[in-house]
């Protein structure tokens, strides 16, 4: 196989081609890795490989030997070195278990050949850590391909990788498929399992999951990795059929409210965004479906500063467990300034600070709530612009305290974090396309547990605007 016509493929027909035998595994990963081999100087995705085999993985899994790499940030495999986008982690620190989901990547016959770039702790919307450099997006090398799932985001959209692990504590998943032109699906808080190393990472606004060129692949991966692990804190009923099948029936009628005014942070939306929307809402109308203006009445103030509670006191507590494990001191050396001053301020807090941050996410579940108490989608931007420069969001500027920092990151997207907060799904689809043929993204949100929703009316946009054929300015082949 020719690494050009491997990059033509999706995660399901790689599968359904190996199943076949009209080409084995071997023969896909050798592309794969001459794939990767071809971007890399130019994108700069991979922090590790590729390797020379794929990590070791089930024969018999829905996507046997397809191509995968994970994310260094959270999800682990055994034996593998794991960075986390950080100095304060030397060369790597090997782990030595997997994590309960890598197992299930594993189960699912995914054919792991590296690991992906992140930027410092996964605080960021751009994946430039000071470790690994900057990774740029294929559609234009200028441009950042946002963060912090900006390696796994790369490297897909380049096509050399039909899928990659990403996670999203504030929109990381969404803000890079929304960049680079994926679908970026972050799945209800229980969906997938963050276990063993965690409960509710991040205050429980961490989740994970992947980034896709297809809604099928999107929803084939969910059936494959989706459900409770022994100790999770939350279990969800399973679908009521497979989410693949979801893709194929299409969507029932559905009341949509569309918004355009960012939920979180101080920055403006840009003009093409809004306008993609609403081109999208026209869409949505043809297909017979209902679409007005409404959102959730939230206290944008009031979040923002909830949220930085969550962030500062996680970074505080990963960075100073880190340090004590490893025996290092955490300073200019090995941190950056933005880290530094953000693990500071999570010091300072008190338990009652957690609480009333608490407070404050659980007021904003009950107003998203009440929304979908008459709308079964909301749809908004996802990011409050394209993409952003390379450089845009320096995590290393000594210049800006924790606040000023979230206030930069959420100053570019504004319409994430509130769905990390509600635990609710939430998609962002390539729905729209700037002068510069630029990728932009547009989001859908849904109730808690209603990701057969997001997934069926994913599938019908992705007919009704079809972005398979759009190649960025770097892609393999």
């Amino acid at each position: 196989m020719k690494p050009s016509e491997y990059a033509e493929l999706d995660a399901t027909a790689l599968a359904a081609l190996i199943r076949s035998g009209e080409s084995s595994a071997d023969e896909v990963a050798q592309a794969a890795v001459a794939a990767l081999e071809d971007v890399q100087p130019k994108v700069n995705g991979l922090v590790s490989g590729p390797f020379e085999r794929p990590l070791e993985h089930a024969a018999d899994g829905p996507f046997a030997g397809v191509p995968f790499a994970i994310k260094d940030l959270i999800t682990h495999a055994a034996g593998v070195p794991t960075r986390s986008g950080t100095r304060l982690l030397g060369d790597g620190v090997p782990m030595p278990t997997d994590t309960y989901l890598m197992a299930r990547f594993r189960r699912a016959g995914l054919a792991t050949l590296g690991l992906t770039a992140t930027p410092e702790l996964g605080f960021n919307a751009n994946t430039e850590a000071v470790a690994t450099g900057s990774v740029r997006n294929p559609w234009d090398l200028d441009r950042s391909p946002g963060g912090s799932s900006g390696g796994s985001a790369a490297l897909v959209a380049a096509r050399a990788l039909p899928v990659a692990h990403a996670n999203d504590g504030g929109g990381s998943i969404r803000i890079p498929a929304a960049a680079c032109g994926l679908v970026g699906l972050k799945p209800s808080q229980g969906r997938v399992t963050p276990g063993p190393d965690y409960a509710d990472p991040l205050l429980g606004l961490g989740i994970e999951f992947a980034l896709t060129r297809t809604v099928r692949d999107c929803a084939g991966l969910l059936d494959a990795v989706h459900g409770y692990a022994a100790g999770d804190r939350y279990r969800l009923p399973d679908p009521a059929r497979p989410y693949a099948d979801e893709v194929r029936a299409g969507s029932r009628t559905l009341r949509i409210a569309l918004h355009t005014e960012p939920f979180t942070g101080n920055g403006p939306v840009d003009p093409r965004c809004v306008a993609a929307v609403e081109s999208v809402g026209r869409t949505l109308e043809e297909l017979g479906h209902h679409v007005e203006r409404a959102a959730p009445a939230l206290d944008a103030d009031a979040f923002d500063d909830a949220n930085l509670v969550a962030w500062c006191s996680f970074l505080a507590d990963g960075v100073d467990t880190l340090a004590a494990a490893l025996g290092v001191e955490p300073g200019p050396d090995n941190l950056e300034a933005t880290t530094r001053a953000c693990a500071d301020f999570g010091r300072t807090l008190r338990a009652a600070d957690i609480y009333a941050a608490e407070r404050v996410f659980n007021t904003t579940r009950r107003a998203v709530a009440a929304v979908h108490e008459t709308y079964d989608l909301v749809l908004t931007p996802t990011m409050n612009a394209p993409n952003t420069a390379a450089g845009h969001l320096n995590a290393d500027d000594p210049s800006l305290d924790a606040r000023g920092w979230y206030d930069r990151i959420f100053g570019t997207a504004g319409f994430t974090a509130v769905s990390n907060v509600t635990g609710n799904p939430a998609i962002s689809l390539p729905l729209g396309t700037t002068a510069e043929g630029w990728p932009i993204g547009v989001q859908l949100m849904a109730p808690y547990a209603e990701e057969a929703t997001l997934i069926a009316l994913a599938g019908d946009l992705e007919r009704a605007l079809p972005w398979a054929d759009r190649r960025p300015a770097v892609a393999v082949g």
